[in-house]
């Protein structure tokens, strides 16, 4: 009786060529499956009978199979995860229409006395110092705080200058300086604060629009009032 004998080398080469494919999703796994045990099964009825595969190459090649099968399903995992991640971010985003948020920045906008900002910091502050200037860089008002626990600290400000007049309505800058231990802190940030107009969408995830501020990512967004 003849005997067809194919290299095991070769087929084995054939086996691992074809669990080495770009990483499959859905149906396309258990395509994958099915492909390598099709020429799993010709290998064995192929093999040379002079130098046959031993149960060590085949539970290699078997556990090989399992390790490509659970990376692919984990790749198909999180590609669901990434496109339900991006679907809630987006619902997100929208429901923040018209709410106001605070970001980073040093900018604030006073209208008829009235003006909201923020602070962040890093860690706990014994001290904290907020500066707030006009257009020319000179302080009209000045805040001080103690022991401040870290976080973000939303503030308002009723426009009132050291001499008690009001601020006029425009723009105003914000400088934070805190310390801790008598030593200054590098962790303290001013919040601008701007309402969410509208919100876009893309490839790069839901995006913000906020008048004064730009576009901003939800990552952007320290605290939402």
């Amino acid at each position: 009786m003849a005997v067809t004998a194919t290299s095991n080398n070769a087929v084995s080469q054939s086996l691992m060529d074809s669990m080495n494919t770009k990483a499959a999703t859905g149906s396309e796994i258990s395509a994958e499956q099915d492909k390598f045990m099709t020429l799993l099964i010709t290998q064995l009825k192929n093999q040379d009978p002079l130098n046959p595969l031993d149960n060590a190459q085949v539970t290699s090649q078997l556990a090989q199979l399992n390790t490509v099968t659970g990376i692919n399903k984990l790749n198909d995992t999180l590609e669901t995860l990434k496109t339900d991640l991006a679907s809630s971010q987006s619902a997100q985003a929208v429901n923040m229409i018209n709410h106001g948020v605070l970001a980073a920045g040093t900018s604030m906008q006073v209208a008829d006395g009235k003006a909201i900002f923020g602070v962040e910091l890093g860690s706990f502050a014994d001290k904290v110092q907020v500066d707030i200037k006009n257009a020319s860089g000179k302080i009209v008002h000045s805040l001080s705080m103690s022991s401040v626990e870290a976080g973000v600290l939303p503030l308002a400000w009723d426009g009132k200058l050291e001499d008690g007049t009001t601020a006029a309505n425009g723009t105003y800058s914000v400088a934070v300086t805190a310390s801790a231990g008598g030593k200054d802190l590098t962790n303290a940030q001013a919040l601008t604060f701007g309402t969410v107009a509208s919100v876009s969408t893309g490839p790069t995830g839901a995006k913000l629009n906020v008048p004064g501020l730009g576009q901003l990512t939800m990552d952007d967004i320290k605290q939402v009032l």
